[in-house]
């Protein structure tokens, strides 16, 4: 460890002083550099990544040309469904990750200026692709897919009504109620994507459209029923050890009966309740990352990456983190763990596309419904960004998060079981 920071010292720190912020992000860097460097500002850090990340989505979408310059690359087991699912997969994933970043009012900092030119970007495309005829339609009629993704952009527009979904032309967002209405013909399966078709409703439900209100509660009645305890859900009547209790099933269960309560369909003891656990959940993942900013690998779906700390990002987002844990440990925990994912050689393409992979390049990591599309859930550990510049979670010092603190042998909080 000790020769790892003299040699980062020697080798990094003090160029990285004179580098501009893209050049941060160039380079075949030493694969252990983020292990021994820190950035000077995380937020620059975060919000440049994150639009290293969705840049390639977001500005082909603009420009027509999203199923021209995307790559089309499957896992090497990929299954029977049509591979051009992965279009919408890549938007509905993107625009869910920086919708909350969108949202923010604009201003004049190099920041707010970037943000509003995306955020442009970012509408048009969704007017483009939403066109009679356009190169880039997205298929919602096709395969069981789109029941995923359909749910990942009504999430988008639940995070940033006005930002994403207010701009729309008419005759857009015409087109995506008619989609998601489309998909009600298509049942889900039984496990976490019941809340797919839960969020979707709950979306339709937002703007004053009926909902299918079988499809509406039966997402969320499911889930509350496999609950298994101490912040997990069952994915299906029984556990499965991985993260989509991260990736879809706290955050959609969440925002979905936040609808719900809005609309006076349920009393807020529910929702509250799901909160709770999805705070408990937050504070097993957020003990998961390491001294060293790595966490496990663990469960199907790792080349999702980062997005297996939405839950994390997003009860950060809302100001709810668990008691005990201060916004600026989880900040410098995730700066660090996105240090070491994103910088390792192999991660992106020549053109910026995210590669198959979980630390780097690796095609047979991938499961059998991945593809390049499947990659963007990574940008859901970014939900932060979407808190301004001034809230304690960027303005405060870096702290030691639980692992590290734990394993430097200083104080750390025990950590219980829990009844609700």
């Amino acid at each position: 460890m000790e020769r790892r920071k003299f040699i980062g010292a020697l080798s990094f720190t003090g160029v990285l002083s004179f580098l501009k912020p893209n050049e941060v992000f160039s380079a075949e860097k030493n694969k252990n550099s983020a292990l021994s460097t820190k950035p000077k500002n995380d937020r620059v850090y975060w919000y440049k990544l994150l639009h290293k990340i969705a840049n390639p989505v977001v500005s082909n979408l603009a420009n027509g040309t999203l199923k021209q310059n995307m790559p089309l690359i499957t896992s090497p087991t990929f299954d029977s469904r049509s591979p051009t699912v992965t279009y919408l997969e890549a938007v509905g994933r993107t625009y869910a990750g920086i919708a909350p970043w969108l949202a923010l009012p604009d201003d004049n900092t190099e920041e707010g200026v970037l943000r509003k030119k995306f955020r442009q970007q970012a509408v048009t495309g969704l007017d483009n692709c939403f066109a009679p005829n356009s190169p880039d339609q997205l298929n919602f009629s096709k395969d069981y897919q789109p029941i995923v993704d359909a749910a990942y952009l009504a999430q988008t527009f639940l995070r940033a009504p006005n930002a994403l979904w207010k701009p729309l032309k008419p005759e857009t967002k015409e087109a995506i109620i008619e989609s998601f209405k489309l998909l009600r013909s298509k049942k889900p399966f039984q496990n976490n994507w019941l809340l797919f078709g839960s969020i979707t409703e709950a979306f339709l439900l937002s703007i004053g459209i009926a909902p299918d209100e079988k499809r509406l509660n039966e997402g969320v009645d499911k889930l509350t029923e496999w609950y298994k305890g101490d912040g997990w859900y069952g994915d299906g009547p029984h556990l499965a050890f991985d993260y989509y209790n991260s990736f879809v099933i706290h955050p959609m269960m969440v925002d979905t009966l936040a609808v719900m309560l809005d609309k006076n369909l349920i009393k807020k003891e529910r929702y509250d309740l799901a909160l709770k656990r999805m705070q408990r959940y937050a504070t097993g993942l957020e003990r998961m990352i390491s001294p060293e900013g790595t966490y496990p690998p663990i469960g199907r779906s790792i080349t999702y990456r980062t997005g297996a700390f939405q839950a994390l990002s997003q009860v950060a987002l809302m100001k709810q983190l668990p008691d005990g844990i201060k916004p600026a440990q989880v900040r410098s925990a995730l700066t660090l763990v996105k240090q070491n994912m994103y910088e390792t050689p192999g991660t992106f393409d020549k053109n910026n596309w995210l590669q198959l992979g979980f630390c780097g390049h690796d095609p047979d990591i991938a499961d059998y419904y991945t593809s390049t599309g499947s990659l963007y859930m990574a940008t859901l550990s970014f939900l932060p960004l979407g808190l301004p510049a001034d809230d304690e979670f960027w303005s405060a010092p870096a702290a030691e998060w639980t692992a590290k603190k734990a394993w430097a042998g200083k104080k750390f909080p025990k950590d219980y079981h829990v009844d609700f």
